[in-house]
């Protein structure tokens, strides 16, 4: 795992979208899916406010936060790791599955 650097909004971590593994940058003052966005990352999103679920990922290594309640996954989903990158803030260096087909 790699020393977050910092920025004016906290930590920068390293994020991973796999299955390339490309790394980018993951500021913990934003969202996953906007720092993915500003990396070239191609993530499917809709709503940007966590209840549309077009831009559910699976955390494989990891931690996140949320600013909000989490509107759009059940007790069964956060439990197996199932995360919104609309609304999840990185909260370490970061490792994520893209749904399955």
């Amino acid at each position: 795992m790699s020393q977050p650097s910092s920025d004016a909004s906290g930590p920068v971590y390293s994020a991973r979208l796999l299955p390339d593994g490309l790394p980018f940058d993951a500021p913990a003052g934003t969202p996953l899916l906007l720092s993915a966005l500003q990396a070239g990352m191609l993530l499917d999103s809709s709503c940007r406010n966590g209840t549309c679920r077009s831009c559910i990922q699976r955390l494989a290594s990891g931690r996140v936060s949320y600013r909000i309640a989490w509107p759009g996954l059940s007790a069964e989903e956060k439990a197996d790791g199932w995360i919104l990158p609309c609304v999840a803030y990185p909260a370490s260096d970061l490792v994520l599955l893209p749904p399955s087909p």
